[in-house]
């Protein structure tokens, strides 16, 4: 079965770096875009960046040049790496994917930005 399990959070001061990483299995990791979404206290849940098999990548503008995604298909893993951090950048961090006609999500990894 599909799995997805995030890892590399916590509490970072503000202008600080987190490298975060989600671990996919039960599928063709290669064959698959993947994404990173966050959700704040209060907030819904919304999109931070995307990769899709070939590698093209997209962000939205309130993180467009801070955040990067990045996959290695030998380790069917995908990385955000989150540089400039800012406080409202804190939320619960979840990587997703669509598999089959199926939406997955892992269960998160908390990022808290806080001097």
């Amino acid at each position: 079965q599909v799995q997805l399990v995030e890892s590399g959070g916590g509490l970072v001061q503000p202008g600080g770096s987190l490298r975060l990483s989600c671990a996919a299995s039960g599928f063709t990791f290669s064959s698959y875009g993947m994404s990173w979404y966050r959700q704040a206290p209060g907030k819904q849940r919304e999109s931070v960046a995307g990769i899709s098999s070939s590698g093209s990548t997209n962000y939205p503008d309130s993180v467009k040049g801070r955040f990067f995604i990045s996959r290695d298909n030998a380790k069917s893993t995908v990385y955000l790496q989150m540089d400039s951090l800012k406080p409202e950048d804190t939320a619960v961090y979840y990587c997703r994917t669509i598999v089959g006609g199926r939406l997955y999500w892992g269960q998160g990894t908390q990022v808290t930005v806080s001097s």
